[in-house]
């Protein structure tokens, strides 16, 4: 079942930002990730499906049910990038808060609230005050405060841009754990690690228009990079390869052991084997030759290479 749906989804402001026509399928469950530079229009879109502003044009449904319709509220939890909340609470008072707001019993939110608390890494902390919370404990508790209604749909908005790397990691796993459950994630985020770890599939973004989408496995293997490492290079050897193969061989390090690492951007495995038959007849020792994965974020780097962005959100 599609979780999330849109047709041609459109928000138009007079400054000319927002998004234009985009189309995208979340099936539930699936973890989806909704990339793109600073003022692509990216929370533009996740402001639509949850009902904060409404479309210039197209539709959106979740579950089925009208993005912004009270059913389709009852399905989401929400952390947007922007956060805030009352500095003179309590932590627990927050979540509490939120629980009441998502209309769950006295029962059940004096058990759901501690779990959650701890689960997202603050139960300690607990009963501290807002205001005495750093940034990346705010975001934790924005968390908690997103998932105490036990939602269907988890749409988050740079869950982890404040956080430490021992944060980044807690997060990424209970984001590991969530989706276990069958948990249907949408998520913004500028950092590509935690994207390509968690998603099953992506969407690039720019200037309000998708320009590809795709699971995560397969825009990885659009360009088919080879690592290899090979002894007895000379340097003076990489132009003449370059030239006798056509190819854009790149030498990535030069080792004590007198090998050499070299990169190479291929169109079939049949050219790495002829290009490992060059080496071995120029007499160098073919030690490793391997395809390597492409990150994540050179694939982002590499798609909005020489197109212009508005910089500014959206």
């Amino acid at each position: 079942m599609n979780a999330i749906e849109t047709v041609a989804l459109t928000k138009r402001y007079p400054n000319g930002r927002g998004c234009s026509d985009v189309s995208i399928t979340v099936k539930e469950g699936e973890a989806f990730g909704f990339l793109g530079p600073n003022g692509a229009g990216k929370s533009t879109y996740v402001k639509m499906l949850v009902g904060l502003i409404f479309p210039t044009e197209g539709r959106a449904s979740l579950f089925g049910e009208p993005a912004g319709s009270v059913a389709a509220r009852r399905m989401i939890g929400y952390l947007p990038e922007l956060y805030r909340y009352q500095e003179w609470l309590s932590g627990d008072e927050v979540v509490r808060l939120h629980a009441k707001l998502a209309g769950l019993g006295g029962e059940e939110t004096k058990r759901r609230v501690p779990e959650l608390l701890d689960q997202v890494g603050i139960g300690l902390r607990s009963k501290d005050r807002v205001k005495n919370y750093s940034k990346g404990m705010q975001q934790r508790l924005g968390l908690a405060c997103a998932l105490v209604g036990d939602p269907r749909i988890l749409f988050l908005d740079e869950p982890s841009s404040a956080m430490d790397p021992i944060g980044r990691a807690e997060v990424r796993k209970l984001l590991y754990d969530l989706k276990a459950q069958g948990k249907t994630i949408f998520l913004n985020s500028h950092l590509m690690e935690d994207v390509e770890a968690i998603c099953d599939r992506v969407a690039l973004l720019n200037n309000g228009i998708v320009l590809q989408q795709g699971r995560v496995e397969d825009v990885l293997q659009q360009r088919l990079v080879w690592t290899i490492r090979v002894g007895g290079f000379e340097p003076q050897l990489l132009e003449w390869l370059r030239t006798e193969s056509g190819l854009a061989i790149k030498l990535a390090a030069s080792r004590l052991d007198g090998s050499a690492v070299l990169e190479v951007e291929l169109e079939s495995e049949e050219q790495a084997g002829w290009l490992n038959r060059v080496f071995v007849d120029q007499g160098m020792t073919l030690y490793e030759s391997a395809k390597m994965r492409t990150k994540l974020e050179e694939w982002f780097v590499t798609e909005l290479a020489g197109k212009s962005h508005r910089g500014e959100k959206a």
